[in-house]
């Protein structure tokens, strides 16, 4: 559910299908979907860490404060870049930078850790798990598979959209520019809240 809203890994899954075909964001979303298999791996390990040391998850904001802010200023700029016409051939999609540009947002998204490490602390306090080897594996499988499915989504419905217009892909950057500023704005309330 958390990758339900807009966001930049959801938004990039369906620009990438709009400007370089359905198999691209597909594949991108293929690369989010394993390194959130990892990250939600990684939570559980750390999950009781963080619970008992809430100035790390302090850290760990005010690091995204900074990811946030480069992310909207260089999709920003992107955006810029769209709108000067440029004369240039037709490049070469390659579906392998597809999947590490996947893995890469995914893996700078640092807020992935802490919102899993919170939902199994949280879990663990209701007795919903016990951090056997099942709960574990059925904790990061559904992670992995939901953030898929919901990428997926994104890239047939809006890949279906850009057929009737051209204005997302024209808009995207700032759309995935403005979503940062929002990131942004967002973790600094939670930092000066914390």
């Amino acid at each position: 559910m958390a990758t339900v809203p807009p966001g930049l890994l959801n938004m990039n899954a369906a620009k990438i299908s709009v400007e370089k075909g359905k198999l691209n964001g597909i594949i991108f979303s293929i690369g989010v979907a394993i390194t959130v298999i990892l990250q939600a791996y990684i939570a559980v390990i750390i999950s009781k860490f963080l619970h008992n040391n809430p100035d790390f998850v302090g850290v760990l904001l005010k690091v995204a404060l900074g990811v946030f802010a480069l992310l909207g200023i260089y999709f920003f700029a992107m955006a810029k870049e769209w709108i000067k016409p440029k004369k240039k051939a037709k490049p070469k999609i390659s579906k392998r930078n597809s999947f590490f540009k996947g893995v890469f947002l995914a893996a700078i998204n640092l807020l992935t850790i802490p919102y899993y490490s919170g939902m199994n602390a949280m879990w663990k306090a209701s007795g919903w798990i016990k951090f056997q080897v099942w709960d574990i594996l059925v904790f990061i499988l559904a992670a992995g598979c939901g953030t898929f499915a919901v990428l997926y989504l994104y890239t047939v419905y809006f890949n279906k959209l850009e057929k009737k217009s051209n204005g997302f892909s024209k808009n995207s950057n700032y759309i995935i520019s403005a979503l940062m500023l929002l990131l942004f704005i967002i973790t600094l309330i939670r930092v000066y809240n914390h």
